[in-house]
């Protein structure tokens, strides 16, 4: 019985290792809620496995059925952006031209001492001198005022508003550039602002 336990755990390592290198995951921080239910389904199916007498055959089939799931899901929300909005949140704003939102920073259950710890890790020595701070999927993204940072304004097709709010621009700036480029929105695959400029890559 104990030997059967041992192989079938190493089986199911060694499968659930070969699905995420596939699937492009590395790191925890690159998960999102999806990807982390799919994480904690797959645990238990490997756990039923190991200590009941069910088919490692069935719980290899039902891992494969969850994967293919979530790399379907990526599909869609890769396709469109209000999906991917919805799953993943928008990015929070806690400091604005050197000013902290406190409002949300109590929503994103975010603390001053994070912040301070944040900024000595980068070298910053005051809130003063951040022109902008947001919180992207747990992780805090500083722009200093003196630095200037490629912002995404079209992703796959679709117009990123939070990054366009941010540089004061709106949609008759983006039907423009569209214009000027002789191009459709669906024919982008990113074009991003810095420096005053807008460069853009189309799609293959």
């Amino acid at each position: 019985m104990y030997f059967l336990i041992i192989i079938k755990t190493i089986i199911l390592y060694i499968l659930v290792i070969i699905i995420y290198r596939l699937n492009g995951k590395k790191e925890i921080n690159q998960l999102n809620v999806i990807d982390l239910i799919i994480f904690f389904l797959i645990i238990q199916l490997i756990t039923i496995s190991i200590w009941t007498n069910q088919s490692i055959f069935i719980s290899f089939i039902s891992i494969i059925i969850l994967i293919m799931f979530q790399l379907l899901f990526e599909y869609i929300t890769y396709k469109n952006n209000k999906i991917k909005q919805f799953i993943d949140g928008k990015p929070i704003i806690i400091i604005k031209d050197g000013q902290l939102n406190f409002k949300e920073m109590v929503k994103s259950n975010y603390h001053l001492e994070d912040i301070i710890k944040e900024l000595n890790e980068q070298g910053i020595k005051r809130i003063e001198d951040i022109k902008l701070a947001t919180i992207d999927k747990g992780k805090l993204l500083i722009q200093e005022m003196n630095n200037e940072y490629p912002m995404p304004i079209i992703l796959n097709g679709y117009i990123d508003y939070f990054s366009l709010k941010k540089i004061k621009k709106d949609i008759n700036w983006i039907n423009n550039i569209l214009d000027e480029n002789n191009l459709r929105l669906d024919e982008i695959f990113y074009a991003f602002y810095t420096k005053q400029k807008t460069f853009i890559i189309k799609k293959d």
